[in-house]
C-alpha cells in the first residue's frame, strides 16, 4: 500500500466535503437541529457529510470498513477500518462558531496509517501517513519543545452528559488553570489534537470521547513527535474514552495532577 498516495486521495475527499459543509453553513437553519441525547446535536449537514465520505472513501478501498459517528455506515473491515466523524465539532456549527472540523483515519489491523484533520473555516489541512511525518497543508509540523508546565498553553473539553465526573474535573480545571499560561476549549477534540500536533497547544486532555472524535487527532501528535495516553497513563485511550496528548516535555507534570482525581 502507497500510505502517501492514498492520503493525498483522502485529502481532496476531505476538501471537497468541507467545500459541502461551508456551503450549507452560510444558510444553515437552527431549526434542522436534532438531538441523538441530552446536549448532542446532529443536522443534516453532519449527515449528508459523511455519506458524501464513506461514498468516496469506499472507492479507494472497496473493502474496508467503517466507524462512522452518525452511523449512516458501520462496519468492521477485515483490514482496513475507516474511522470518521464528518463534522466535529456541531455544536460550534449549530451556532455560527467558525471552529470545526472533518476527522478521517485509516486502521490497518487495528494500527493507524493515515490521519487527516481538516479544519474548514481557516482551511487548515493536517495530515500524517506511515512512513512520513506530521503535515500542515504540505509543511512539516512537530509538537512544541516547550517544558515548562508554567509556560504552557493547554486544552480542554467540558462534559456535556456524564455530569457524575463534573465534580472532581472542575477540580481538576482549578489546579490546572492555576500551573500553565491558560486553559483553552475550542469545541473540537480533532482540532485540539492537530493543536497539540503543530505546537499550538502543549497538551490536551478531555474524557468520555469516542474513537471518531480522537483516531486521527492523537496518530497527529504522535508522528509529530508528541505522546498519547489514557488518565492512567496507559496506551488504550480509545477503550478507556480518555485521551491526555502532550508535547512529551510535560506529560509527568499534568498526567500527576490528574491521577489526584481519577483513578
Amino acid at each position: 500500500m502507497n500510505y502517501e498516495l492514498l492520503c493525498s486521495k483522502v485529502i481532496a475527499i476531505t476538501r471537497l466535503t468541507g467545500n459541502f459543509i461551508r456551503k450549507e453553513a452560510m444558510a444553515f437553519d437552527a431549526n434542522a437541529i436534532e438531538y441523538k441525547g441530552l446536549n448532542d446535536l446532529v443536522s443534516y449537514v453532519d449527515k449528508n457529510a459523511e455519506k458524501l465520505l464513506v461514498k468516496n472513501l469506499t472507492k479507494l478501498i472497496p473493502d474496508a470498513g467503517f466507524i462512522t459517528e452518525e452511523e449512516t455506515v458501520n462496519t468492521k473491515g477485515k483490514t482496513y477500518t475507516w474511522i470518521i466523524d464528518p463534522l466535529d465539532g456541531t455544536t460550534n456549527f449549530i451556532h455560527g462558531i467558525p471552529t470545526y472540523s472533518i476527522s478521517i483515519a485509516l486502521y490497518e489491523e487495528d494500527k493507524p496509517v493515515i490521519g487527516v484533520v481538516y479544519e474548514v473555516n481557516r482551511g487548515e489541512m493536517f495530515f500524517t501517513f506511515k512512513g512520513g511525518a506530521a503535515y500542515l497543508n504540505n509543511k512539516e509540523i512537530r509538537v512544541s519543545a516547550n517544558a515548562n508546565l508554567s509556560q504552557s498553553l493547554l486544552a480542554t473539553g467540558f462534559p456535556y452528559y456524564q455530569f457524575d465526573k463534573q465534580p472532581q474535573y472542575i477540580q481538576l480545571f482549578t489546579e490546572m488553570m492555576q500551573k500553565c499560561h491558560g486553559l483553552r476549549r475550542i469545541g473540537s477534540a480533532a482540532v485540539d489534537l492537530a493543536y497539540v500536533a503543530c505546537g499550538r497547544f502543549d497538551a490536551y486532555f478531555e474524557y468520555n470521547l469516542n474513537s471518531y472524535d480522537v483516531a486521527a487527532g492523537a496518530y497527529l501528535v504522535q508522528q509529530a513527535g508528541g505522546k498519547i495516553m489514557n488518565f492512567a497513563g496507559g496506551d488504550e485511550f480509545l477503550e478507556t474514552r480518555e485521551i491526555l496528548a502532550t508535547n512529551g516535555k510535560v506529560t509527568d507534570e499534568i498526567l500527576t495532577t490528574i491521577k489526584k482525581y481519577f483513578h
